[in-house]
């Protein structure tokens, strides 16, 4: 069994009955297969391996530190996935909010990885919303807003990661082809430029 297949069925197994997570997860694999033309075939192989797993910490069976960065990263590291632990530990900018739980020195246990591949797990999470549509990085906060309540932990930690999410979804778009791409949304509307930005061609960090 090959990386991908393996994490497929890993997903399924830990969040097959998680509805709309899983919708979550089932979207973000779909969109990683769009971007992975940019990646080459073994980083492709790990991009879809990564959006199968990124969301497992959520798993009942898993939960330790109930941060599910973390406790998804521990599991991928204890069946000797590294590569795939540091990616998920990490993902869409996590270290706003394990800091702030305290969990910052666990956290370090994985190294941050910069890479194309890292940005392009961020770049699919950040734009697939709950239930597996397409969304944008403002619209993905404000939802976990409404689900988590304003003023909270999570929340308040995605407000700060938000810049650094338009970052990665910005690097990624110029990856793509130089510019923001939209995705059309059920009844033909495109979702929206990135709040305070220009939809022209933007410069790499």
């Amino acid at each position: 069994m090959g990386l991908v297949q393996w994490a497929a069925a890993e997903s399924e197994r830990l969040l097959g009955d998680t509805g709309d997570r899983w919708l979550h997860v089932q979207g973000v694999v779909d969109r990683a297969r769009r971007v992975a033309g940019i990646l080459g075939e073994s980083d492709q192989e790990v991009l879809l391996a990564a959006a199968h797993v990124h969301d497992i910490g959520y798993a009942e069976e898993l939960r330790c530190t109930g941060a599910h960065q973390l406790d998804g990263a521990r599991y991928l590291r204890g069946v000797g996935e590294e590569r795939l632990a540091r990616l998920v530990a990490r993902h869409s900018e996590s270290r706003y909010e394990l800091e702030d739980r305290g969990l910052d020195s666990d956290l370090a246990t994985f190294d941050h990885e910069d890479s194309v591949v890292a940005d392009a797990l961020t770049y699919r999470d950040v734009l697939t919303g709950p239930i597996g549509k397409p969304t944008s990085p403002a619209e993905w906060v404000a939802d976990v807003e409404r689900r988590y309540g304003e003023g909270t932990l999570v929340v308040i930690a995605l407000r700060r990661a938000l810049p650094a999410l338009r970052a990665a979804v910005e690097r990624t778009e110029l990856r793509l082809g130089g510019q923001v791409r939209t995705e059309a949304r059920p009844g033909g509307r495109s979702l929206p430029a990135l709040p305070g930005k220009s939809s022209s061609a933007r410069k790499p960090r």
